[in-house]
Formats: C-alpha cells, sequence, structure tokens
C-alpha cells in the first residue's frame, strides 16, 4: 500500500496520490477474464473491442478462459496465474465480478476493470457487494476501475500533437456526444469512464490528463464526486497547469439539509457548495452535452486572449444586433474599434452601414476581393481578441467564399474567429469546408456566447490564480486552543441541538479576535437597567437562551430602547414571552447590547458539508437573508484574495462600496472576518457543525467590523 498522504486540521489530504496511468492507458500486457469469440455474444464483441484497441497499442492479449482452448484462433488460460509474465491491465468481462478482482488482485496485475453492474447502484445487497470490493482493493496494489463501467476507454483515439480533449464521465452513455463529435473535427486523446469509483476517481484521471502535453481541455459528465477534498486537489492541479476543465455536474436541484439551524445551514445546499468550489479553481460549469462538446471545442481551437474585446462581424445588421444582443447580456466585452479600423473598413464597408462593432458588411463586401482585408483590419484591432462571425443561414453565393475567408484568416492570427453555422442543412461545401478546417464552428449562438465566455473567463481567472495547497500545513494554533476551552466549557451547556448561546458563542468569536458589541447579561430587570445606564442609551435587549436560535423570529429582540424605564420594561415583556416558547429553567436571563447603526449589516458564517466539510459563507445579513439569498460561498482553505472575490460576488457589495453617497464600508475589516472563520472553522471541524455572525456590522472605513450576535452549534453525537 502507499504511503499515506499529508492532512490538513480537518483530516482531508493536501496532495492528491500518484497514480501510474500511463500502465493502464499504454499496457504492455492485457489479459480479458471471460474471453469469448462466440458469434453475437457481448462477451465476443467485448474482446475483439480489446484485442484491436491492444494490437494498436503494440501490446499482447492473453484470454483467459476454463471454458475454452482457443479464443479468436488464440490460446486460451485457464486462470490468470496461467499467464506468462506479469500482467498491466486485467478486464473481467464474467459475471462474477468479485471473484475476477480477487484473482486479478491475488496475481498482483497493475489495474483491473470490472464492467459489470449490481453494485452500489443497485440496492443492499450491491452495496454489500461494493463494500466487499473496496475491502479487496484496499488489501492489494491493483488498481480498479469500475465497477459499473464499460469499456469506452478502449476505443481508437487520435493520434499526433494536436490539442485535443480528454474525457472523464461517470456514464457511458453521457459522454458518447463527445466522442462522436470527432467527425465534426473535435480532436480526442483519451476517455475514463469511471463507473462506481471505489478506486480510481475523478481526480485520479484529472491528475494524469493534466501532466500530458497534448491536453488541451478536460470535458467530464460528473453525477457525484467520491470526495470534495480531492476534486478541490485535482482542479487546483489542472489550474496550476493551465488546463482547464468543462464539466456538467448534474444534482443542481438537491436540497440543503432541512434541519439546518443557522441560516448558512440553511442555505448551504450540496449544489450550492459544487459551484462554489468550481468558482474557486476555474473549473467551468455547463449544462448539456452541447454546451461540454462546444466550450471543450474552442479550448482545443484557441490559443489564450490577447484581451477580451469581441467583435461582430455579419452580413445582415439583424444578425449583427441579435449576437450583440447575447454577448452583451452574458457580460462579455464588445469594444468599438478603433478610429483608423473604422476608416480602413469604409474603404470597403459603404459609409451608411455600422463598422464601429458589430461590423455590418451588407453581404457583397464580403464576397469578393474585399473580404480578406476586412477580416485583417478587425483582427489588427487591437481592442479584438475574438472574432464572432454568425451566419444565420446558407446563402450560396455567400457562404463558400465567407467560409474560405475565415479559414484564410484564423491561419494568419491568434485571435479566435469563431464561426456560427445557423442554416439547418450541413449538406452544404461552405459547412464542409469550415469543419475540414481548425475554425471554432457553433451551431448556435447561445453556445458561441457559452464558449467565448467560458473561454475569457477560464484565462482572466488563471491570470490571477494562486494555489491555496502551495503553503505548508498550518499548525494548531493558540486561538485554536482558546476556542477548544470555549467549546469544552460550553458543551455541557448545549442542548439537545447542539446550539450554544450567545454569551458563549461570541467568546468563541473572541478566541479569534473577532470583535462583538458589549453585552451585559441579566437575570433581572433592574439589573437590566443598571446594564443600559452603564453602555448607554440607547441600547438593544434580546433575551439570553440556548434554546432559542433564532431570537428576531419569536419577537425576543428590542432594538433603539432608550430610557431607564423602557428598558426595565422591555426587559420584563421579553422574560415573559420567551417563557410561553421554552421553559424558564433554559432562559439565561436578557442580554443587553450596545447599539451599533453606522455601518452594513452582512452575515458571515460556517456549516458543515457531507461532501467538502467546513463551507465558510458571507453575505447581506439581517433578518432577510433568507428570503434575499444574496450569499457566497468557498470552501477552505482560501487566501484574503479569495475572501475579496467572495465580497465581489455579492450584488450587495454595492452597499459596501458607498452606495448612493454613504460611506464607504471597511471592507477590509469584513475579509478579516472571513479569514478568522475560516481557520476557526478548520480548527473545529470535528466538533463544530454550524456558526452564525448575523448581523456582522461592517461600519465606516477604518472603524472595523463589529459581530451583533453570533449562534454556534456544536456537532451533534
Amino acid at each position: 500500500m502507499a504511503d499515506p498522504l499529508p492532512l490538513d486540521a480537518t483530516g482531508r489530504p493536501t496532495e492528491l496520490r500518484t497514480v501510474d496511468l500511463d500502465r493502464f492507458f499504454a499496457p504492455r500486457t492485457v489479459a480479458v477474464l471471460g474471453a469469448s469469440d462466440t458469434p453475437g455474444g457481448q462477451a465476443a464483441i467485448m474482446t475483439t473491442k480489446l484485442r484491436v484497441w491492444s494490437e494498436a497499442r503494440g501490446a499482447t492479449l492473453y484470454p483467459v478462459n476454463p471454458r475454452r482452448d482457443t479464443v479468436d484462433g488464440h490460446p486460451c488460460f485457464s486462470s490468470l496465474s496461467d499467464v506468462p509474465g506479469p500482467v498491466d491491465l486485467a478486464v473481467v468481462l464474467h459475471p462474477d465480478a468479485l471473484a475476477g478482482f480477487a484473482e486479478i488482485a491475488a496475481a498482483g496485475a497493475g489495474f483491473a476493470v470490472v464492467f459489470a453492474a449490481g453494485f452500489a447502484e443497485s440496492g443492499a445487497a450491491g452495496v454489500e457487494a461494493q463494500a466487499r470490493l473496496e475491502q479487496l482493493v484496499a488489501e492489494g496494489s491493483t488498481r480498479l476501475l469500475g465497477p459499473n463501467t464499460n469499456l469506452n476507454a478502449f476505443e481508437l483515439f487520435d493520434t499526433g500533437p494536436q490539442p485535443k480533449v480528454a474525457l472523464i464521465t461517470q456514464s457511458g452513455h453521457q459522454g458518447r456526444p463527445i466522442f462522436q463529435a470527432r467527425q465534426i473535427g473535435l480532436k480526442m486523446s483519451a476517455w475514463a469512464p469511471t463507473g462506481n469509483e471505489v478506486d480510481l476517481e475523478f481526480a485520479d484521471f484529472v491528475r494524469y490528463f493534466a501532466d500530458q502535453p497534448d491536453t488541451a481541455v478536460i470535458a467530464a459528465y460528473i453525477e457525484g464526486f467520491h470526495d470534495g477534498r480531492t476534486l478541490q486537489l485535482a482542479a487546483d492541479y489542472a489550474a496550476q497547469r493551465g488546463v482547464p476543465i468543462v464539466c456538467v455536474k448534474i444534482g443542481r436541484t438537491e436540497h440543503g439539509r432541512s434541519m439546518a439551524l443557522s441560516h448558512t445551514g440553511h442555505l448551504t445546499g450540496v449544489d450550492a457548495v459544487t459551484d462554489a468550489v468550481f468558482d474557486q479553481y476555474g473549473v467551468i460549469r455547463v449544462d448539456g452535452l452541447d454546451e461540454l462538446q462546444d466550450v471543450s471545442m474552442l479550448f482545443t481551437r484557441a490559443k489564450p486572449p490577447t484581451t477580451d474585446g469581441v467583435c461582430i462581424y455579419a452580413i445582415s445588421g439583424g444578425t449583427g444586433a441579435h449576437m450583440a444582443d447575447l454577448c452583451s447580456a452574458s457580460g462579455l466585452s464588445i469594444p468599438e474599434l478603433r478610429p483608423d479600423t473604422r476608416r480602413q473598413l469604409h474603404q470597403w464597408i459603404p459609409e451608411f452601414l455600422r463598422v464601429s462593432n458589430p461590423v455590418d458588411s451588407g453581404g457583397p463586401p464580403s464576397i469578393d476581393e474585399r473580404g480578406p482585408k476586412i477580416l485583417q483590419a478587425i483582427l489588427a484591432d487591437p481592442n479584438v481578441g475574438v472574432l464572432i462571425a454568425p451566419l444565420t443561414g446558407s446563402v450560396p453565393a455567400m457562404s463558400l467564399a465567407m467560409a474560405q475567408d475565415f479559414v484564410a484568416a484564423a491561419a494568419t492570427t491568434d485571435k479566435p474567429i469563431c464561426v456560427v453555422w445557423g442554416a439547418p442543412t450541413t449538406d452544404d461545401p461552405a459547412y464542409e469546408v469550415l469543419i475540414a478546417s481548425n475554425v471554432p464552428v457553433f451551431r448556435t449562438f447561445a453556445n458561441c456566447v457559452t464558449a467565448v465566455k467560458a473561454y475569457l473567463g477560464y484565462y482572466d481567472f488563471l491570470a490571477d490564480y494562486r494555489s491555496p495547497f502551495a503553503k505548508p500545513v498550518r499548525r494548531r494554533s493558540a486561538r485554536a486552543s482558546a476556542g477548544d476551552k470555549v467549546l469544552a466549557a460550553a458543551g455541557a451547556e448545549a442542548g439537545d441541538d447542539g446550539a450554544l448561546s450567545e454569551q458563549r458563542s461570541k467568546e468563541l468569536l473572541a478566541a479569534y479576535g473577532i470583535p462583538a458589541s458589549r453585552d451585559v447579561l441579566c437575570t433581572t430587570p433592574a439589573s437590566a437597567v443598571r446594564a443600559g445606564r452603564q453602555i448607554g442609551f440607547p441600547v438593544v435587549v434580546k433575551v439570553a437562551s440556548a434554546a432559542i436560535s433564532h431570537k428576531s423570529e419569536h419577537g425576543l429582540v428590542k432594538v433603539g430602547v432608550a430610557s431607564a424605564a423602557e428598558v426595565h420594561r422591555v426587559a420584563a415583556d421579553l422574560l415573559e414571552r420567551a417563557a410561553r416558547l421554552v421553559p424558564r429553567s433554559s432562559i439565561d436571563g436578557v442580554l443587553v447590547c450596545e447599539q451599533i447603526t453606522d455601518g452594513v449589516e452582512c452575515v458571515v458564517g460556517v456549516s458543515t458539508d457531507e461532501l467538502f466539510g467546513p463551507t465558510v459563507m458571507v453575505g447581506l445579513g439581517g433578518v432577510t437573508v433568507e428570503l434575499f439569498r444574496d450569499v457566497a460561498f468557498r470552501v477552505p482553505p482560501f487566501d484574503r484574495r479569495e475572501a475579496r472575490r467572495m465580497i465581489d460576488q455579492l450584488t450587495a457589495s454595492a452597499l459596501l462600496r458607498g452606495f448612493r453617497g454613504a460611506p464607504v464600508a471597511d471592507i477590509d475589516a469584513l475579509v478579516d472576518v472571513i479569514i478568522a472563520v475560516q481557520r476557526l472553522a478548520v480548527d473545529h471541524a470535528g466538533r463544530l457543525a454550524e456558526l452564525d455572525i448575523n448581523p456582522l456590522i461592517v461600519r465606516p472605513q477604518g472603524k472595523g467590523a463589529v459581530a451583533l450576535d453570533a449562534l454556534a452549534v456544536l456537532i451533534r453525537s
């Protein structure tokens, strides 16, 4: 077995494991258990497929079947132990997959593929069978692909140095459109159909493909990730090497845990966290297989952009306007062409037609000697990084000449020329010219825009990317020890739901240097009056009880209490109201707190995701946080730059930057709190289930941020 990987404070690895997948994709010897040559049989078809694949790679194939002497005229072995020499790759075709893998593991083969289904995807008996398979893998050194996979890894792929797509899918059928796109010019280097991922998983193949010199992009169809941390590490590995990952991840509609107590817990669903991780590491998420194909195709045919400006070139003003609308709505930049470019264009395009961007040629100038000159002038403009040329329908008198000009121009520039072939027919000479070239060709306006946005967005992300795993694992700090003491003291006080009182929750924040309001716990209205005078009116009065998680929702918080008499009356009233909700023994009294109003109400919190572990949230705070859901998530580890990106993604970030003359908020202080909460979440990952700081008031620049309320929830045993 391999040496254990280094772990962080959450118990998760900080490095990917190393798997020699060269031995899988380029084996010297291949054994087929259950090999057959019975005409029309599935095993015979797969045996032939594996033989063709092996011969193409110069590998020796050994059929293994105790019921046959030969298969396809080749000697057949009774068992794997009879095969001469070491076996790099063994494939189980017979139905007894467990026995087959046990035989392979005993022989010490490098890799095994279990084709059979009937494991965890099929019910309780399958779950038990998969557990036995996992145990066999753990006890040996043989790496396993599957079970519940197929033989798509053994297709014949493209060779040569061209940039290619490497494909990872958990469903063989869902990857078929990408494979078939080779018929329209997409180059593909390999396909990893991972199935149930008992052993080999998405992350192993990402690491391998990212290291291959001909991998331009990794395309993936994923139903569920095996491990959240290995996803992070794999995406980080690819980002460091500048290899984009484009992914269809199903499950957008999964609900978050219904029993969550904090706002953060309510707002965090599995898919929301997956989206956040994708954003952290530059993974491009698309919804359809057609988008997966088209976005991946653009990365195989385009070099990194020189600028993010998009120019639209059409033979119709309506076509140009339509495409401009779609580009603008998606956030793409459509810059005005430079004056000298516009003057050049009007040498060949009539003055009454627009050439500022979009460029409308009106038609005829695009099909004679003026066409190449127009293209060269646009491509030479430094404001242009991408040229989009939409052809709504085939116009025989124009389409072929334009297609030929696009192909010729593409050979002279590193700027991508993205052609949209909008005609419903493809039996057209112009279409054939485009498909035979290296020009990115799209069938719909929308997919072209999606691909260009993904392409430009990825390289914008990459320009500032810094690996969060580059730093050594941080040791537990004095703050972590202080937090341990708070949680140890609070544990006995926590209710059945694990919730801590506001006072204890703020003590935990204090251990990490997060400022909180001045509060005084009072057991009687009279003591509340004394506290109000001590703090200074107006004050906030709220019930203190770990048994009531969201006091505002029950009317147990009163803001702006401005006199001693009012404090006495409010304290008595709140205690009486609370006693109608929970036993008096669970009410600690009332908190009298300083009132701070000069700032923007935010929320910073932590939830525990089943796949990713501690997850940090920031958003617009107050009682409406779940209504507006203006929040952003990140999964540790992340740095201050990433915390700022979280803030920038909020619609409410305009409020922090001084909306309509309001003071600019102390965004640095908000970043400080986010980073401190991240450390807190990691340090206490095994103990802390949820944390809400809401509201966290972010005061004007230079005045910091203050936690006005907090709720910490321990993991319930």
